[in-house]
């Protein structure tokens, strides 16, 4: 298993598709924007197969971790927080100082294993609760 910064958009948007849209019924208009362009994009393989991603987006000291997806055959393997580990370690090697995440709210406990922070009311993206989450990096 790798976990690497990647420009292949085409495995991230592959990603993002089966378990956003086709799983999530996420609208392809909210999955898809114009944000990839600036991003930072994680990409895990496994035997050089994509199964995890996620998006990277910086603005001044502050990143948001953003689309973050496993597909459902390496769920529960751990590959998730490596995911993670390695998003923080990405923004924390560019001196950010705190990460951000929208979270959905079935998935809260997980972040907060990470020692992510809940923040704010919960409130809707693309039709699944979501509430804001933060974590300070060292």
């Amino acid at each position: 298993m790798t976990i690497e910064e990647t420009t292949d958009l085409a495995a991230c948007h592959a990603l993002r598709r089966t378990v956003f849209i086709e799983e999530q019924a996420v609208p392809e208009a909210d999955e898809m924007d114009d944000q990839d362009a600036h991003a930072i994009h994680l990409l895990a393989r496994d035997d050089g197969r994509p199964v995890a991603t996620a998006r990277l987006l910086i603005k001044d000291d502050i990143g948001k971790i953003g689309r973050v997806c496993v597909l459902a055959s390496h769920r529960g393997t751990g590959l998730g927080a490596t995911l993670m580990r390695a998003a923080l370690d990405a923004l924390a090697a560019r001196g950010i100082r705190q990460a951000r995440l929208g979270s959905q709210t079935h998935a809260m406990g997980f972040y907060e294993k990470l020692g992510f922070v809940a923040e704010g009311p919960v409130y809707d993206d693309a039709g699944i609760p979501h509430r804001d989450m933060a974590l300070n990096l060292k």
